[in-house]
Order: structure tokens, then sequence, then C-alpha cells
């Protein structure tokens, strides 16, 4: 973010109250929560624990031995009975619990006793396949219903999901089965976006060239015909005939808080993703409490997460935190354009949405097409409006409540990560008053602090960086089979804080402005991309030398990716190879890592150690006036690229 930006931030001098019809039904309205988990958090986090169930209780809360943290230490739960037959006995058995929507406009609904039944089934096949407590299965899946089914499945017999977003490509896919040693891989024989067929049987069966833990693959038919999809016999299996033939019970097993529940894969400073663990007691907690007190859910509300379930904010908060509090939840498979710019605000309307939750950037696409598309629909039926992904500017926050929310409906802007696993700064709606581009305060028993370089807390208005300094219940456990890059990445820069890699500035109300990435992650539309993944798969490329990826500033995506290329002797720049190498990296990761910019130099600015000086690359592709440029090798590097770049992006 810029320092023009910042400081705009800083003088947004714009309150919102909670209006007060929200605030006289509001679950939480005593703000006296916050001193009540201040004083024992422990105590705080066991009273929210006791609502779910327990096959056995805990002996002690929390075990924190820096940075390693156990909650409810020695109790034995199920996050999948807790979620399903909990609410069997209730009148929520035969409650809509998903009310699902596919992209070319057919539709499915599951009770609880429907989505109990469903996963109970899917447990027996996944058993039939020989997958036990404790191993792994891969998920590559449309947003259909057969994701959370198989999570659910999953998490009932005691193995441990990794689901994999199905934008990513083939060989993403493969590193990540193979990080994670999975068993089986879940599939499809396609999905649709925008009217047309996302080949993931296709893209899975080029993964399996490379994956000898994969034992069997299931498969959802959900295109058909069209998909012209292969069969292995032996290896690959049909969802609907495995299901047909699948027992109706399935007991919930009875698994250890700190069980591993899933693997989550996110980008990080080096070139190989991130597999974030996360157990089942804490994670199971803190997502039931996060989605009851920030969304203010009520029993016959109509809650919509927007966020697809291959990243983190799908799996607390379409899959586990609604379920576990009853809610019925709205899934579509689609994109907000699709087949009109409307799509979004005609499901409002169809199914009589009251919560949504959705990311600025779509926020700030929809500024962009104008308020006549929600004109055209009655969405009354709203009362609360969230946002996910990155820090949303004031501006994109008033639309959204203007617009969306017809200026009656509190927006609740929250700030969490793969890693936190359940939201940790966020207001809540029926106590806090508002901030057009601030997610205000730390959620009740959450510690957070912002330092500076000594690990100091810094004054009010004064940047630094983000840290956590008390164990959370949903926190990550680690990074899978490397202990040793989990105690580096969060632990080390600032002993016994845990760093998030954030930004931020506190004004003088105490309330946190999130102010963007510190490291080497770029931001692009909520998705974290890691710059040395990028670095990697285009110099893979046999045409590159080098490369050096930064983030830009992006008025829809919040930032997009820039590469400077150095090519090999012999190859030509150009548009052609421009298209070329954007299309080599979708192919190496997925859509969502391609290059917005990629310009070409004869050399890129290094220090005299050879080190690549992507501070300056950022100067130059801001339009900055440039940093300190003595260390350089070669400081003519700097004023030739950017009068290159100028010459070429625009300033």
């Amino acid at each position: 973010m810029s320092d023009h930006a910042i400081e705009a931030l800083l003088l947004e001098g714009r309150r919102f109250e909670p209006p007060e019809a929200f605030r006289a039904r509001a679950a939480l309205r005593d703000p006296r929560i916050y001193e009540d988990a201040q004083r024992d958090p422990e105590g705080f986090w066991a009273s929210i624990a006791r609502e779910l169930h327990w096959f056995r209780p805990w002996t002690k809360v929390l075990e924190w031995a820096p940075p390693y943290a156990k909650w409810f230490v020695d109790a034995r739960t199920n996050i999948a009975y807790n979620a399903l037959d909990r609410h069997l006995g209730t009148p929520r058995r035969n409650k809509a619990a998903i009310m699902w929507e596919g992209e070319p406009g057919d539709e499915r609904v599951l009770t609880y006793a429907d989505l109990h039944r469903e996963v109970s089934k899917f447990a027996n096949v996944l058993k039939g396949l020989g997958v036990r407590s404790g191993d792994r299965v891969a998920i590559y899946l449309p947003m259909i219903p057969e994701l959370p089914i198989a999570m659910l499945a999953c998490a009932r017999i005691g193995a441990a999901h990794t689901v994999i977003f199905g934008g990513f490509s083939a060989e993403a896919l493969r590193d990540r089965i193979n990080d994670a040693q999975a068993k089986v891989l879940i599939t499809a024989d396609g999905g649709w976006r925008r009217g047309n067929v996302v080949p993931l049987k296709r893209n899975a069966d080029e993964a399996l060239e490379g994956t000898p833990s994969i034992q069997h693959v299931v498969v959802v038919r959900r295109i058909g015909e069209a998909a012209a999809i292969h069969i292995r016999e032996g290896r690959d299996h049909w969802w609907h005939r495995l299901m047909a033939d699948a027992a109706l019970r399935c007991e919930a097993e009875p698994v250890d808080s700190e069980h591993l529940l899933y693997i989550l894969y996110t980008s990080g400073t080096t070139g190989k993703p991130k597999g974030i663990v996360h157990t089942t007691g804490g994670y199971m907690a803190g997502t039931y409490a996060t989605t009851k007190w920030i969304f203010d859910l009520r029993e016959d509300d109509v809650y919509w997460c927007t966020a697809d379930i291959g990243w983190v904010t799908g799996h607390s908060y379409i899959v586990y935190g609604p379920l576990l509090n009853g809610a019925t939840a709205v899934m579509y498979e689609g994109t907000p354009d699709y087949p009109e710019k409307d799509r979004f605000w005609a499901i409002v309307e169809k199914y009589g949405v009251n919560v949504i939750y959705t990311a600025p950037t779509a926020i700030r696409t929809f500024m962009k097409w104008g308020p006549d598309h929600p004109r055209r629909h009655d969405l009354s039926s709203l009362r609360l409006l969230g946002t996910v992904g990155e820090p949303i500017n004031p501006e994109a926050w008033v639309w959204y409540y203007r617009y969306i929310g017809g200026e009656r409906c509190p927006v609740v802007d929250t700030w969490w990560q793969t890693e936190t696993g359940m939201i940790l700064i966020s207001p809540l709606p029926g106590i806090t008053t508002l901030k057009p581009g601030s997610a205000t305060r730390a959620l009740p028993g959450i510690s957070a602090e912002i330092v500076n370089e000594q690990g100091r807390p810094v004054g009010p208005n004064e940047g630094g960086y983000l840290v956590l300094t008390r164990p959370w219940p949903a926190m990550l456990r680690g990074i899978y089979g490397d202990p040793e890059r989990y105690q580096q990445q969060y632990w080390n820069r600032f002993p016994g804080m845990y760093f998030t890699g954030d930004g931020a500035k506190r004004d003088e109300d105490g309330y946190i402005w999130l102010l963007g990435r510190v490291d080497d992650v770029i931001n692009v539309a909520g998705h974290r991309i890691g710059t040395y993944e990028v670095e990697s798969a285009l110099v893979d490329h046999p045409s590159v030398a080098e490369a050096a990826v930064i983030g830009v500033s992006h008025d829809i995506k919040g930032q997009a990716i820039a590469a400077f290329v150095t090519l090999k002797e012999g190859n030509a720049p150009g548009t052609e190879a421009v298209e070329t190498l954007k299309q080599h990296v979708v192919k190496k990761i997925g859509a969502l890592a391609r290059p917005e910019q990629i310009l070409f130099t004869g050399e890129l600015p290094k220090t005299r150690s050879g080190k690549i000086m992507r501070r300056l690359l950022r100067d130059i592709a801001e339009g900055r006036i440039m940093g300190d440029t003595t260390t350089l090798a070669d400081p003519n590097v700097v004023e030739a690229l950017k009068n290159r770049y100028e010459e070429e992006v625009g300033s």
C-alpha cells in the first residue's frame, strides 16, 4: 500500500454506529465481553467449548510451550459429529443446511438429515477404499455439494483432508498431493466457469503421473459426456456408483482434540507451498464462536459466504463454522458475472440471503460495474455485510454499505489468515462503532499488538508489524513435515510472538488499520501468492535466465503481479514472448498467478553480493522516487529500467 493511501486511510473520519434495530436483537450487545475474556482467557474459551459436544472432557484448557500449543488437552471429540449429529435431535434435523446453486442454474437443497446421510455413506466409501484414521485424502473439486460432503466424511473417520483449489494446475496439484502423501484423490470430470468446462479430471490424470502415494481416485460426474474423460480401471471409481452400494450408518470416530483435521497449502516466501496444519478441538471452538459472534446468526437466517472452499475462508466460514452453528448456508459454483453481472444479487433475492460475506476485490468490481445491477433486485433481506481477504479501502466500504446494504446493514471487515484458522480482528456488529477501512479491534480472547523492528509496541498512528502475543484456539499447529520452517517463518522474527507478515497501524481509538503484506507475498484478489514461486515458474521456462516478481497496486484486485525478466541469449522479447511466459506461469501454478505485466530487461538491479533489489523494482513500478541505490553493483541499471518501465507500462 502506498504512503499516500496509508495517510488517506488514517484521515478517514466517518463513523457508523450499529443501527438501533440491529443492536436490540444482536446476540452480543454487552462490551464487557472484552474485559471478561481479557481477565481469564482460558476460562473464556472453555465456556465456549462447553457449548459443543465432547466424547471425553479436557483435563487442561491450554498447554503452551512456544511455539506449540495444545488446546483442550486429552479431550476427545469429532467435528463432523458436532456439525451434523448434534442437530439431528432438534428441529434443525429437517432444516436446510446447504442451498446450492450451480453456475448453469441447477439447484440442490440438503437438510441436516440429508447431509448426515450423505456424509455417513461417503465415510463408508472411504473406509472401503482403505482410508483409516490419520490418512490424508486430497480433494480437487468444483464448488459442488460433494466437496463439503467429502471433507466431513474425512473428519468423521479421523482422516485428514487437503482441499486443493480447482483453479490450480496439474503441477501444483501434484506437488500438494506428494507433500501430504495423500492416499486417495477425490475429483470431478470437470466444473463450470463462465460457461466453459474446467478440465479437473484431465488435470488430475496429468498430476497422477507422478504421485505414487495415490491408490484410488473417486470421480464425481458433474459435466457428463462433454467432459470426455478417461477412467482407468482399478484406480478410478465413479462417486455415484460407490455411493449406491454404501451403508447408511457410520459412527463418528472420537478423536483427540489435537488430532489432525486438515492440511491447507498457502504461499510463502520460498517456492514450496506451506502445508498449514489445523487440528480438531481448538479449530472447532474458534470457528464456532466467531461465526456466531461476527455474523450474528439467527435460527432463520440464510447466510452466504461467496469464497471458494479451496481457500481457508471456505473451510471455516462455508463448511465448519456455519454447520457447527446449525445455520442455513448458500453455496454457489460460479462467478459473479455469469451469465450477467447481477448474478450475485439475483442469488441474494432468490434465496432471501440475510448475511453475505465477500471480498473487497469483488466489491471494487461491483463498484466499477455501477449500482444499476444491484438496483434490479430486491436486497431487503440483507441485514449484515462482511468482507474478507485483504484490507478494504474506505470508498469500497461505503459503496457496499450504501448500495448493497441500503445504509441499514453493519459492515464487518474481518482480518485473519490460513494460519490463524479463525477470524481474529473484526467488529462485533451489535457493539462496535464502525470506521470504513478498519477491521477495528481484536476479538474477545485475542491479543494483537503492533511492534517496531525491535519488537516493542509502537504509538498511535505509527506503522509497525502486526503480531499476536497469546495463543488462540484455531491457530496452526505447524507446517506439515517441516517444523524448522514453522519456527523460522512465524516465531523467530519476534521471539514469543506470532509474526503475521502484515503491516498495521493503530489509531487514537485503538482501532487497527491493516496496511498489507510486508514479506515477499503478493495478495491478489485476497489470494496469497509467493513471489518466489512465480519467479521459479518463470525461470523454469527455457528462454528465461532470471526473473524478479513484485506486487503492484491494482484498482480491482488490490495487488497484481509484475515480473521483470531477463532472457537467455538468442531469445527475442516482444508480445509473443510475454504471452508465452504468462501461459507458462498458468501451467505451472494456475490462472491466479498469471502476471499482469512482464517487462524484459538486460539486467536486474542487484547488490554487490548479487541480491536482487526488489524494493527498487517496487519503487519503479509504483512511480516513486528511487530509494537508496548506493549498495548496487551498477546504479545505472535502475535508471535505465525506470525509463523503460515508464515507456512500456506507464508510471
